[in-house]
């Protein structure tokens, strides 16, 4: 995942597999399918719609939260919140057939995070956002804490744009994680687009 730094999660949505092709085709290079609330069964279609574009293209497809779900249908990973199974579990069950993510909000939880058997973990939202309602953004600061302590990838969460790009990466950033400016946006490709220039600009082309 330390060569992965334009990560999208998407919901279920009847244009699933036109918006993930163009969010690719524009420079994401992480998928996951983030749907908090929906059964075990729309999420798994999901997947069946996600995985074959994922794959062709190389790009690792999560599923959130559902440990069950990622392995049934062969994603290359999970991603965990804080109240979800805890890794330890997780990796019990399903050993090394799929990477682990971890979300983290403040500094007692990545303390913790890096000592766990993960891939990668998550830091925000900086910004408060739609997408985590109630949760307050935990600032700059918690970004740079997480990135100097951390030897995994850290993923920035919350209001991250192409304006954005260049002050967190000046925090430490250089992985980040993308939901309503791309799903939001008119034109899928050129929203993801921009975020990927953003990203070569500061960190130099990896497409």
């Amino acid at each position: 995942m330390s060569r992965r730094n334009l990560y999208l999660c998407v919901g279920l949505r009847v244009d699933l597999k036109e918006v993930v092709s163009a969010a690719i085709d524009g420079g994401v290079d992480v998928v996951q399918i983030r749907e908090k609330s929906a059964d075990a069964l729309p999420i798994i279609r999901a997947a069946e719609i996600i995985a074959p574009i994922c794959q062709a293209n190389a790009v690792p497809f999560f599923i959130n939260d559902r440990v069950d779900i990622a392995f049934a249908v062969g994603a290359d990973g999970v991603h965990l919140g804080q109240t979800d199974l805890p890794p330890a579990s997780a990796r019990a069950l399903v050993k090394d057939a799929i990477l682990i993510g971890r979300s983290t909000h403040e500094r007692a939880e990545l303390d913790r995070a890096i000592l766990e058997d993960i891939d990668y973990i998550s830091a925000g939202p900086v910004e408060a956002t739609p997408t985590k309602p109630g949760r307050a953004g935990t600032g700059l600061d918690y970004l740079k804490y997480a990135t100097d302590k951390s030897s995994l990838p850290v993923f920035v969460t919350g209001g991250v744009t192409p304006e954005r790009i260049a002050p967190l990466a000046a925090a430490g950033a250089s992985h980040f994680v993308v939901v309503r400016y791309i799903l939001d946006a008119e034109n899928t490709f050129a929203a993801a687009n921009r975020l990927r220039k953003a990203i070569d600009a500061e960190f130099g082309s990896t497409h």
